[in-house]
């Protein structure tokens, strides 16, 4: 077991070795999935994600992918007050221009479940866009309404993507499950600040800190998986639990410390082991082989990128092309799909596989975006001085 779990964490290295570079910066997801396609179905075989305990490691790294995902959003930020009303109407527009596409695209590859692609095309992906804006200090209006956009799409879309691959009989329970799942996150955002706030809260947080029981991280584990737990016995979606856990632990500040310490625990092994294992699960041998697959990942790949496009040239002030190509970055979402696919076995391997080629092929458009946007930025203050 040991050496199996080693041959993961090694292949996970790849992610912060691609991503250290200074012309090409790839983000660290990508080396991750790169790693397990090299050790797993397509190329060497040393992984099998099949085996104990990789299910479990690979389901925890995806609801703390999701939970990281759900920080994002804060949903008293001025910045969402602000642009609420076109980051709104800017991703209406998207699903509206998503609807005819990806149910062509469904129609053309044959699935019982074409409502995932239209899901698919109008997501954005927040681990990729907003570490990148970010990286680059891009600031200024057209940024602003990328972010309240993304994170919009975010939001809704986990809702929406795991009611796209169950089946009819199924989504009344699991919409419950969800429900339930969005009132105890409400539940513990009113009871957690009246509790921290409390006396006893505040001794036991000075104790933690000072004797090192780590107890926030503790608490934020419990909740994850108490969330978790309501999805697996009411067949909800475990990534509404941790988008949900995200955005509990966003409402309480994160405190870097905190922040700190769920970094290592996620980001350091269990975010990193969920990539890794889904890029050994992916076969792209199989993709290759099969040019209807190669085509539904061009073609998620352009329709996304139109699909933003509109919907920027539609709301959008300034700089629309580079916000309509940076929105449409997409990795989170086709990675969770792809994975929730294979274990259902609700879409073939190939089809799955397609799915996160598509995501990977919309980082080319969504970095173009960045960099115009900070080429922009830099021409701006040119000019000032």
């Amino acid at each position: 077991m040991y050496t199996n779990l080693a041959v993961v964490v090694l292949a996970g290295l790849l992610g912060p070795l691609l991503a250290s570079g200074r012309r090409l910066r790839v983000p660290v997801l990508v080396g991750e999935l790169i790693g397990g396609i090299l050790l797993g179905r397509t190329a060497l075989h040393l992984i099998d994600p099949a085996s104990q305990p990789f299910p479990v490691f690979a389901s925890l790294g995806f609801a703390m992918l999701m939970l990281e995902s759900g920080t994002e959003i804060d949903l008293g930020s001025k910045l969402l007050r602000d642009t609420a009303v076109r980051a709104g109407l800017a991703f209406l527009v998207t699903l509206l221009v998503a609807v005819p596409s990806g149910l062509l695209i469904g129609a053309r590859v044959g699935s019982a479940h074409a409502a995932l692609f239209v899901v698919l095309l109008a997501g954005s992906s927040a681990a990729v866009a907003l570490p990148t804006i970010r990286e680059e200090g891009l600031t200024g209006p057209a940024v602003a309404l990328v972010i309240a956009w993304i994170a919009l799409a975010d939001a809704v879309t986990a809702l929406l993507m795991p009611l796209a691959l169950t089946s009819a009989g199924q989504i009344p329970a699991a919409l419950l499950g969800d429900a339930l799942i969005i009132a105890a996150a409400a539940l513990i955002i009113v009871f957690g600040r009246r509790f921290f706030g409390s006396g006893p809260a505040q001794e036991a947080k000075r104790l933690s800190k000072q004797r090192h029981w780590a107890l926030r991280l503790r608490l934020s584990v419990l909740m994850l998986l108490c969330l978790g737990a309501i999805a697996e016995h009411t067949g909800a979606s475990l990534l509404v639990a941790g988008f949900a856990a995200g955005i509990v632990l966003r409402q309480f500040g994160e405190p870097h410390r905190l922040a700190l310490e769920f970094s290592g625990l996620a980001t350091g092994f269990f975010v990193a082991a969920f990539f890794v294992l889904l890029g050994a699960s992916l076969d792209l041998r199989g993709l290759a082989r099969s040019p209807s697959a190669i085509a539904l990942a061009v073609g998620m790949a352009l329709a996304a990128t139109v699909v933003h496009l509109v919907a920027a040239s539609t709301v959008g002030k300034q700089h629309r092309l580079s916000a309509g190509l940076l929105a449409s970055a997409q990795l989170g979402l086709p990675a969770a799909a792809a994975a929730l696919a294979l274990a259902t076995r609700s879409l073939s391997p190939p089809v799955a596989t397609a799915l996160v080629a598509g995501g990977l092929l919309t980082l080319i458009p969504a970095t173009t975006g960045a960099l115009l946007l900070a080429r922009s930025a830099t021409n701006e203050r040119a000019a000032l001085t």
